[in-house]
């Protein structure tokens, strides 16, 4: 999840919905199973971004947007960043 320390990032993606998520115990499917959002929280600002990821509980964060995007593990990359700045990414 890139630019998540802004505030659509932060609030409307971040919080209200992947912590929400993680909160209800994941997306239920109709087979039983539950699938769990597990994020990278990416960012500029590593002192935000460790604070967001340790408030919410979420392991997972950088500042090197190249590293986490390179973990062949993590198929979807959510972008959050300003809409100028989202032709490049």
């Amino acid at each position: 999840m890139n630019g998540v320390t802004g505030r659509m990032g932060l609030n409307q993606h971040l919080i209200r919905s992947i912590v929400a998520i993680r909160e209800q115990g994941g997306v239920l499917l109709s087979n039983g199973d539950r699938i769990m959002p597990d994020p990278i929280l990416v960012g500029r600002d590593a002192e935000k971004v460790g604070a967001l990821a340790k408030r919410y509980g979420i392991e997972r964060h950088t500042t090197d947007l190249d590293r986490a995007l390179a973990d062949k593990d993590d198929t979807v990359f959510f972008d959050a960043a300003t809409t100028q700045a989202r032709p490049s990414l």
